[in-house]
């Protein structure tokens, strides 16, 4: 572990160009400084990797990228989940319920018979991807897949906005 004057030298030797770095890839202020805060927890814990670097600018600036490319995935799997909580909230609250469950029923009857077992499976069994590739003998990313293409396609049918 690192001593606490040998953080704040490393700190203000690299930081700007971290920060820098950082917000043009992630272009979102709190995030980057979510990212940087990680970058020097990682070497308040273990700064042996950047004692052995050969440029320590460099090896800064890869951990900092790798770290903003987590944060990109945790990001898009946030903003999936939201999408996919919010088509089931269309079949969940309608305004009108009996019409609602027309539309609805029409949705799901436009489905392939694939898309539609998994939506089934999903909602009203409450399975999980695993669980429903069991069912159907297919493997769970194949469930995801055919999960997020009837999601779309019921978004498209309710009048939501589909996921490019």
């Amino acid at each position: 572990m690192p001593s606490t004057a040998r953080l704040a030298e490393i700190y203000d030797a690299h930081a700007a160009a971290l920060y820098a770095h950082l917000l043009n890839l992630l272009r979102d202020e709190a995030a980057v400084q979510d990212v940087l805060q990680e970058v020097f927890l990682r070497l308040a814990r273990d700064s042996a990797p950047l004692d052995r670097a050969a440029n320590r600018r460099a090896y800064l600036l890869r951990l900092a990228h790798n770290l903003a490319v987590d944060t990109f995935r945790r990001r898009e799997t946030r903003t999936r989940r939201e999408a996919d909580f919010a088509a089931v909230a269309l079949l969940e609250t309608p305004d009108d319920a009996e019409e609602a469950v027309k539309l609805a029923a029409g949705a799901l009857d436009g489905l392939p018979e694939e898309q539609r077992l998994v939506v089934q499976l999903k909602i009203w069994d409450e399975l999980t991807f695993a669980e429903i590739a069991e069912v159907l003998g297919i493997s769970p990313n194949t469930a995801a897949s055919r999960w997020r293409y009837a999601l779309e396609k019921l978004r498209a049918a309710l009048g939501g906005e589909t996921i490019s």
